[in-house]
């Protein structure tokens, strides 16, 4: 069973930056795709950022040019470097890794993001 541990959430006043990693603990981690989602209180879970194998990234329109997704296939990890946060970010964040033709995927256990006004 693949295990992915999250961290870098917390609290954080608006217009500042944090920076989410997620370790996965298979191998087979390069040849993955990745993604981070999050879930606000009330509302469904949405993707914020993906990464292909081979580093191709798209964003959710809410957090382009504020947030960045990238990958070290040597560290099985991969991060969100968020800035210019926002109130409306505050959210659990999920990390996910998965085949790339999407027939199985894993999911972190999620890491609390307070973005304070």
């Amino acid at each position: 069973q693949v295990q992915l541990v999250e961290s870098g959430g917390g609290l954080v006043q608006a217009g500042g930056s944090l920076r989410l990693s997620c370790a996965a603990s298979t191998p087979l981690f390069g040849i993955m795709r990745a993604g981070w989602y999050r879930q606000a209180p009330g509302k469904q879970r949405e993707l914020v950022a993906a990464i292909t194998s081979r580093s191709a990234t798209n964003y959710a329109d809410s957090v382009k040019g504020r947030f960045t997704i990238s990958r070290d296939n040597a560290k099985n990890t991969v991060y969100l470097q968020m800035n210019s946060l926002k109130p409306e970010d505050t959210a659990v964040y999920y990390c996910n890794i998965g085949a790339e033709s999407g027939s199985y995927s894993y999911w972190g256990q999620g890491t609390q993001v307070t973005v304070s006004s």
